[in-house]
């Protein structure tokens, strides 16, 4: 699994790398806002997903397809854990493990929060803080690697997300 993940990430740099090389050279200083703001803007629309996901399964949150995997509540969880430790990866202002959240209320509001911390943190970023070495996971990586790792991490959860509320009879927010 490890190493279907390393690939991932490296094959997404690569391309994220071929996209934006072309551009740097063209037009020097916008593409870094660009890609600072594509990242942030991403995990803007993971927040609203997840939130959204968080509201229609109001009382599914221990539901698991089977005892050997995350419940609904825990893939939020998750979520909010994983938000937390990036930003504070990306800002060198780390925090403990957040509280396990079982209410729906706070758990929108956790998720609400733990993506518009990471988004700030995103966007507060140079072209030399995205270079920035890191380890995440015990991995070597740079900042930049952190984020779309992370974030490419997420979309899987979303996936598993959606696939938890069908099972469940429930449409997706978004899908109606």
């Amino acid at each position: 699994m490890r190493t279907i993940r390393i690939g991932t990430v490296a094959c997404a740099l690569a391309i994220a790398a071929a996209f934006i090389s072309p551009r740097l050279e063209a037009q020097p200083a916008a593409p870094q806002a660009g890609i600072q703001a594509a990242l942030a803007k991403d995990a803007g629309t993971l927040s609203d997903k997840f939130t959204g996901l968080a509201r229609v399964m109001a009382g599914k949150y221990d539901w698991k397809p089977n005892p050997a995997v995350r419940s609904v509540g825990d893939v939020f969880n998750l979520i909010v854990m994983e938000n937390g430790m990036l930003a504070g990866t990306l800002t060198g202002a780390q925090s403990g493990r957040p509280a396990q959240v079982t209410d729906t209320a706070q758990m929108q509001e956790a998720l609400r929060t733990s993506y518009a911390n990471l988004q700030k943190a995103i966007a507060g970023l140079s072209e030399k803080d995205l270079a920035a070495p890191v380890n995440l996971f015990g991995m070597d990586m740079t900042k930049q690697g952190a984020i779309m790792f992370l974030l490419s991490d997420q979309h899987e959860h979303l996936g598993q997300s959606i696939a938890y509320a069908r099972s469940n009879g429930i449409v997706p927010p978004w899908s109606k």
